[in-house]
């Protein structure tokens, strides 16, 4: 799937003289990429692609925003239902392709409490339950919206699996999408939060705060697919086509994510 011989992408680099010239396509990108994706277009562009509008947010608020019309030519979902759901009613070209494999951690300021071990990674959640039962405070453990996010659906799945979603409740502070659940598990008044791991691997993000990674089988896979919206021009197409080369798989797993042949163990 990503090889760089496939004829689409060869077909696209015979067209980079007349794209250069473009409009500039809207893209509409799970914020599990905000980190991410900057790079991807510096160097689209730096292979003379066009400029690039990007939007970032949940990828359940895309969902509804591109089958309500909005100007949209190419989706990056941080799911695959997204994309397939959208495919299905016809507002996709296609069911499209998955671009990455997304991973959730544990996310904290650091140097105010302890990072949790590997083993025990919701180890602090844990805590903050505690104290708040005391009384002796009210630590707030940030999440995305299980609602519209899929960072905030494996989120939810992790807690359940390690017994804490109901005791969590009352500490629970849900962002719009995993961007922001990481501004809110970072805020002073918060324990933590989990997020996207590329979002805690970005300089901007690491350089204030911790991490540890949480096991892939504490959730279902955060497969993440994309597709072109009907009716998408060339220059959509040509950044669709390169998303799915060698470069930005390899930009791709400097963020913490899979690319779908190394998922597949291959």
């Amino acid at each position: 799937m990503f090889s760089p011989l496939r004829w689409a992408l060869v077909a696209w680099l015979a067209l980079i003289p007349s794209l250069a010239l473009a409009e500039a396509p809207t893209v509409a990108v799970a914020s599990s990429l905000q980190f991410a994706f900057p790079e991807l277009v510096e160097r689209f562009r730096a292979q003379g692609g066009p400029p690039v509008r990007v939007n970032y947010g949940a990828s359940g608020n895309f969902r509804r925003q591109i089958a309500q019309g909005a100007p949209f030519e190419l989706f990056l979902s941080a799911d695959e239902q997204s994309v397939l759901a959208l495919h299905e009613a016809d507002f996709t070209e296609d069911a499209g392709e998955i671009y990455a494999v997304g991973r959730l951690a544990w996310i904290q300021r650091s140097g105010r409490e302890p990072l949790p071990a590997g083993e025990a990674p919701l180890a602090a959640v844990e805590a903050a339950i505690a104290a708040y039962r005391a009384g002796e405070e009210r630590p707030r453990v940030a999440l995305a919206n299980p609602e519209h996010a899929p960072y905030g659906v494996a989120a939810r799945q992790a807690l359940t699996h390690a017994g804490l979603w109901e005791d969590s409740e009352a500490l629970r502070v849900m962002g719009e999408s995993v961007a922001q659940a990481a501004q809110f598990a970072l805020a002073d008044e918060a324990r933590g939060g989990l997020v996207a791991l590329s979002l805690a691997l970005a300089p901007a993000v690491a350089e204030r705060s911790e991490y540890v990674p949480i096991p892939a089988d504490w959730h279902a896979p955060l497969t993440q697919r994309m597709a072109l919206v009907t009716g998408a021009g060339e220059s959509a197409r040509a950044l669709y086509e390169w998303l799915q080369g060698e470069e930005a798989g390899s930009i791709l797993e400097r963020f913490g994510f899979q690319t779908p042949d190394a998922a597949d163990g291959h």
